[in-house]
């Protein structure tokens, strides 16, 4: 469009205008802190990635837009099954900015194809894994449809984290939970695993990962991130944030660094009921807000307001639907896209139902919409909002702009980045593994085992999947040493070697002379302990949160 090559070409003259989406933004920092250019300079860039000229462009794509077009430009929708056929229908028809894909939208390969690859975990039904071709078909004709028309690429969007939250398996690199990334420390790593991750994501047509978590946990009593988040120190979590927004960013994939003002510090489900966050803005800046100030410093273009009432901002209020959440938010800096959370899980569902959660989102300041209950309706209500004067028309114009700003970036990255084939990150992901195994308790050198193991707990594939490991390297399964392995976060075991998969909880209260945490289920996790356990590799990796008696930084690597 001649808008945009214009646009463009006045990115490297001083601007006219701010560059957040009109004046300031609703936390009241300015609309851009970048400083000015000088000739021979490159274009200006906004603090949160775009151009100052896509964010020009971007305004006026807006303004040449109807209500409903402008209006579909701030939602990302879900669907159900893997036929794709009627979202393409509803992308069309509401002009939406994008979709998620979820677990039940993946196609799988059957019986051996070689799309699918080896079994992976969750894999059902006599499938094989992801059959890679036919996702990136359905990813392509998302993206034909969501750009029709537009100089810019739509959001096709995933919630791919590693470990516990993956909505892709074998074929693709299965990784460890964030929580192994603190637990191995190194920052470096955090950041070559997520450009792997999502270079292997951008390869199969898509643009946005809701990742990373940013989230600083509290321990046993966080219900829901656990190993999601990546340690219970601010400073580490934040550390690892950092490094995961800028391999993302090098993949050309947008991140979204969630779920300010932070999920790890409340003891409720927000996918089922309302958490509160009794803890003062000082404490949460102190704590909660670190990796998300840190995050925005170095750029994140994205950042997803959690579903949490904070006493202290706004009471009884989902932090989604909370104009003080936002202004909290924007007082950090930050001035590129707020996203909420899926608004149709519980802790929104229950105070705003159908399309009520958007209208009241979008006026406290969210700029994209995920996951209405309702797209239909949803899209309606802000609509008939608008026309009403309940939202501002400028509020919505803002919204879309900064959406559409993003993407016209992310368009260029995309560009440069490159692609990765599924499962090229598999070494990236076995030195994951190998620098986070965490010997809680025992001996931190020599073997732990015998010549054989007997291994009990865990689900049938992480049985297999130790088994597979144990074989290749020479040690017997099924007689001899027994290895007990816990699948919960909770629930303690016993056994000679207690090896906890995901988060470390359950170490706690076990009896075991070995007790290792892991923090993944992947097959490279797993040849990874089997390492340990012959005394063939040392388990460097420390605690990156308390375990009971056993403080963070517990650990063969302790120094």
């Amino acid at each position: 469009m001649a808008f945009l090559t214009a646009a463009l070409a006045l990115s490297a003259c001083t601007p006219g205008s701010p560059a957040g989406g009109g004046d300031a933004t609703p936390g009241g920092a300015p609309a851009s802190s970048a400083p000015g250019p000088t000739a021979a300079s490159e274009p200006e860039r906004t603090s949160w990635g775009p151009l100052v000229g896509d964010v020009r462009a971007a305004r006026a794509a807006v303004a040449e837009m109807s209500l409903p077009e402008k209006t579909g430009q701030v939602f990302v929708d879900y669907y159900t099954g893997t036929d794709p056929a009627a979202e393409l229908a509803t992308a069309r028809r509401l002009h939406l900015g994008g979709v998620i894909v979820m677990g039940d939208n993946v196609p799988l390969a059957r019986g051996g194809d070689a799309d699918g690859g080896a079994a992976g975990a969750g894999a059902a039904g006599g499938a094989s894994g992801v059959d890679t071709k036919a996702l990136a078909r359905v990813t392509a004709r998302f993206q034909k449809e969501l750009s029709a028309g537009r100089d810019w690429p739509g959001i096709v969007s995933v919630d791919q984290e590693g470990g516990t939250v993956a909505r892709l398996k074998s074929p693709l690199t299965e990784w460890p939970t964030p929580m192994a990334f603190g637990a191995a420390g190194d920052a470096e790593l955090t950041e070559r695993a997520q450009r792997a991750m999502d270079a292997e994501l951008a390869g199969l047509g898509f643009t946005v990962n809701f990742s990373p978590d940013a989230d600083v946990t509290i321990g046993p009593a966080d219900p829901v991130i656990g190993a999601r988040s990546f340690s219970s120190d601010p400073e580490s979590a934040a550390d690892h944030t950092v490094a995961a927004v800028r391999g993302a960013l090098a993949a050309g994939v947008l991140p979204a660094v969630k779920h300010f003002p932070g999920h790890g510090s409340v003891t409720t489900d927000s996918h089922v009921g309302l958490p509160v966050q009794d803890a003062g803005v000082e404490e949460l800046r102190g704590r909660d807000w670190v990796p998300f100030e840190r995050s925005i410093e170095a750029g994140a273009p994205m950042v997803m307001l959690g579903h949490i009432a904070v006493d202290a901002l706004e009471p009884g209020v989902p932090s989604s639907l909370s104009a003080a959440s936002y202004k909290a938010l924007r007082g950090l800096g930050f001035e590129g896209v707020a996203v909420t959370d899926a608004l149709n899980m519980g802790a929104v569902e229950q105070s705003a139902p159908g399309g009520g959660a958007a209208v009241e989102a979008l006026a406290a300041g969210a700029d994209l919409l995920l996951m209405p209950t309702g797209v239909a309706e949803a899209h309606a209500a802000v609509v008939a909002a608008v026309e009403s004067g309940e939202v501002p028309e400028s509020r919505l114009d803002q919204a879309a702009a900064r959406v559409v700003a993003m993407m016209m970036w992310q368009g260029r990255m995309a560009e440069d980045a490159g692609d990765a084939l599924p499962g090229d990150g598999a070494d990236t992901a076995l030195a994951a593994a190998r620098a986070s195994v965490t010997v809680v308790s025992g001996e931190c050198s020599g073997p732990l085992v015998g010549d054989g193991i007997r291994i009990v707990g865990g689900t049938a594939a992480d049985r297999d999947r130790l088994g597979a490991a144990a074989r290749d390297a020479g040690l017997g399964v099924g007689s001899g040493t027994l290895v007990t392995l816990l699948g919960g976060s909770h629930t303690p075991g016993s056994g000679d070697v207690v090896v906890a998969l995901d988060a470390p909880w359950g170490l706690a209260a076990s009896s075991a002379q070995t007790r290792i945490a892991l923090y993944g289920r992947a097959p490279e996790s797993f040849e990874a302990l089997v390492d340990v356990l012959l005394g063939d590799e040392p388990a460097p990796g420390t605690l990156p949160a308390d375990v009971g008696d056993f403080p963070a930084g517990t650990g063969c690597g302790f120094s």
